[in-house]
């Protein structure tokens, strides 16, 4: 009984580490829907061969004839009931824990897969601003700004300070965008020093 457990709780670690967070959630998926089957079908065999077994005592009729306890029907009857005994009390039952340990265990493991860390990647909203006939206009447009290579995000509200040309905001953001990948902290001093 010990190797099945270990089955149990070692498979989704093997395919959550070697394989990533969808397997693993497929896996599990699988898991739940193909226990609940067979447990299904262990629990409804596992009474059908008992009471097989059970209306031999009171006697069945089989081609006409009738058989009672201790012909060789009910022999039979009786070994399947063997086997249906600890389907419908045992086996069956047990496919819930197994189920429920299995997706606990891939449950456990699932933040070391999915990625959580202080590295992600955020859309922040760049103000662009263009003179058309002398009156200032603001459009923006979105532009990703890598959080692990800086804690300073682009702030709209120095830009609108100045009303600059659209090219002039674009090399700003460009600049802004190199420095961040050069790992630079603070880009927002760089854009308030233009």
């Amino acid at each position: 009984m010990i190797l099945p457990g270990l089955i149990t709780i070692i498979t989704p670690i093997l395919i959550g580490l070697i394989f990533g967070a969808e397997p693993l959630g497929g896996y599990m998926a699988g898991v739940c829907v193909s226990g609940v089957m067979w447990a299904i079908f262990q629990n409804n065999a596992g009474g059908a061969w008992d009471n097989a077994k059970k209306s031999f005592e009171a006697g069945v009729e089989i081609d006409g004839e009738m058989t009672y306890k201790g012909s060789d029907a009910h022999k039979a009857a009786v070994t399947g009931d063997t086997v249906g005994d600890p389907f419908k009390d045992t086996s069956g039952p047990s496919m819930n824990i197994l189920i429920k340990l299995t997706c606990l265990v891939g449950l456990v493991i699932a933040p070391i897969l999915g990625g959580h860390s202080d590295k992600y990647f955020i859309e922040e909203e760049v103000v662009v601003i263009e003179v058309i006939e002398e009156t200032p206009e603001v459009k923006t447009q979105p532009v990703g700004v890598n959080k692990e290579a800086t804690d300073t995000v682009i702030d709209p509200e120095v830009i609108r300070e100045k009303v600059v040309s659209e090219e002039e905001v674009k090399e700003l953001v460009k600049e802004a965008k190199g420095k961040a990948k050069e790992g630079e902290a603070d880009v927002l001093k760089e854009i308030k020093k233009k």
